[in-house]
């Protein structure tokens, strides 16, 4: 049988709830960095910020990532493609691509997504690539809120 209750709350909790932001302060960056050789994945890493606070640590509940904010660029003629993951088997639930000035648009670029719930505790991982042979980078900012 359904759970009616239980699906309006999970209705309720999408359309309100406070946005959080990651990295929490304008001291600090989070960095993606891409693998040095053209259009090959890096290795997953997790998503911590430059004081070394992890993303996974922002909810003591389960989570859900709506949107990432590219802030900026090291290769403004790149074409760059991202996946976010959680836990040990880093399947991605969202992925991304974008480009520098040089090709599209500039660097700030917010891609919003509806991605499921992130159970408390799951470490939270990133993976970048672009088109160059050097390792590009991008900092970001993801919107969170817990549950």
């Amino acid at each position: 049988m359904i759970d009616k209750i239980g699906t309006l709350r999970d209705i309720h909790d999408a359309i309100s709830h406070v946005t959080s932001i990651f990295p929490s302060d304008t001291d600090l960056t989070c960095t993606f960095t891409a693998h040095a050789n053209a259009n090959t994945w890096s290795a997953w890493a997790e998503i911590v910020d430059s004081g070394a606070t992890k993303l996974s640590d922002a909810c003591a509940t389960p989570m859900h990532l709506s949107s990432i904010v590219i802030e900026t660029i090291s290769d403004d003629a790149a074409l760059y493609m991202f996946e976010i993951s959680w836990g040990a088997t880093n399947i991605p639930f969202t992925a991304g691509r974008f480009a520098g000035a040089g090709k599209f648009q500039a660097a700030h670029i917010q891609d919003r997504f509806w991605a499921p719930s992130i159970p408390a505790g799951q470490l939270i991982y990133y993976r970048l690539k672009t088109d160059t042979a050097v390792a590009d980078a991008c900092t970001v900012h993801l919107r969170y809120h817990c549950h």
